[in-house]
Order: structure tokens, then sequence, then C-alpha cells
């Protein structure tokens, strides 16, 4: 099952035309990364996917949605219900602990409390780290860092996960376990990822890898 599909999609800043008409299917349970050279529009073009950012041209739907017709408050409930992220540099809150963190996009949703925490227990659980919901990020590893970031793109089940360089602030044996942890989703929970990244092994790791070259992915 298609998951996500954009078509045509187009974006430029100012003269510089920087994705040129990329068409792009994902399916369900996917692991796709788009690699490229610095600047060739890999982390723009996720951007766009991810509802982040609006493309000047083109058409993205996720989950069936099209999302080019939804504005404002519509479009942040709907990326809240259907998609989550990992970033290169981890956006946790410092003030707020690893299990605080990972409920926020649960309490954003308005679910109960209760089940919320429920969750953000057992997904840290799963990641390894049950003995550091009380901690603050200050407090933990980068790797741990990143493991909470993943808990918390799941907190809400989404549809996709969108990870931009997720391992470019990691160690060679963080780096590892992070990838191991992507492919574990994916075998045993279904989860599909849309992957930017310059890490070869990730990238060798995911079930397709796209080159983003000249606007365009080959």
């Amino acid at each position: 099952m298609v998951i996500l599909q954009a078509q045509n999609i187009h974006k430029a800043f100012g003269k510089l035309e920087i994705l040129k008409g990329v068409n792009v299917a994902v399916s369900r349970g996917e692991v796709v990364s788009i690699v490229g050279k610095s600047g060739a529009g890999k982390s723009t073009l996720l951007h766009i996917l991810g509802t982040l950012d609006n493309a000047d041209r083109g058409e993205l739907r996720i989950n069936e949605t099209q999302v080019r017709g939804l504005g404002g408050r519509q479009l942040a409930g709907f990326r809240n219900r259907h998609i989550g992220f990992v970033f290169q540099f981890h956006h946790l809150l410092p003030e707020f602990t690893a299990e605080e963190n990972v409920c926020i996009p649960g309490f954003i949703q308005k679910r109960p409390e209760n089940a919320v925490r429920k969750r953000a227990a057992e997904l840290l659980d799963y990641l390894g780290l049950s003995d550091r919901l009380s901690h603050k990020p200050s407090e933990l590893s980068g790797g741990e860092q990143q493991r909470v970031a993943v808990a918390r793109a799941l907190i809400n089940q989404p549809d996709i996960i969108f990870a931009d360089e997720p391992t470019g602030n990691l160690d060679s044996a963080a780096s590892q376990d992070l990838h191991q942890l992507i492919r574990r989703l994916s075998n045993e929970y279904n989860q599909t990822f849309v992957i930017v990244t310059h890490n070869k092994e990730l990238a060798d790791l995911s079930d397709r890898c796209l080159e983003m070259r000249d606007g365009l992915l080959v």
C-alpha cells in the first residue's frame, strides 16, 4: 500500500531552482533513504514531504489525504496525527525529562495523560531506556538522546517518520545502534521511514536508496 505519493514537486529560492519536478512514492513499512551531495536539495525535499514547508508546485498525498489542500490548524493537526520527525540535533526540551519529552506530541493531541505516559514508558522500555525516564537531556548520552527523539516520533503511532541526518551527530557505535533500531521498527511494527543521510551504512540498510541529483531523484 502506498502511504506517500509526491508528484512534480518544484521548489525555488529566488532564482535558484532546487527541486525540478520530483516524483516519489513510498509504501507502508518501507525504509527509503535519500542521498546526494550537500546542497542537492535533500533536506528541502524532506521538509516538503513532511509538510514543514510548501512546494511551489506539485501534489502530495499522505495516507490518501491531499496535503496541499490543508492549511493552518488543519495541517498542524494532520502532521501531529500522521507524521513523526527525527532530526540530527535532537531538539529535546532541556527542562523536561525523557518521559516528558516523549509525551509532548501526545499531550498536543489532547489524549488522556495516563494513556500517553503509559505509551511513553513502553516505548522508552522498548528502546532500552526504562531506567532513564526521569533523566533530563543533559544527563543522557548523544545516542540516548536520539533514542528519546525516536520514541517521541513514535508516540502518536504515525503513518510515516521523516529523519534528517539522524546519525549525523552520533559516534559510530551509537550510529550502528540507531541503524539497527530503524530496521527493527520496520520489521516488527511495519513502520515507514524516509531518511536523508550521508551515512553509507544507513543507506545500505534501507529497502531503497534514492539519489538527489540536479533537482531530481535518480
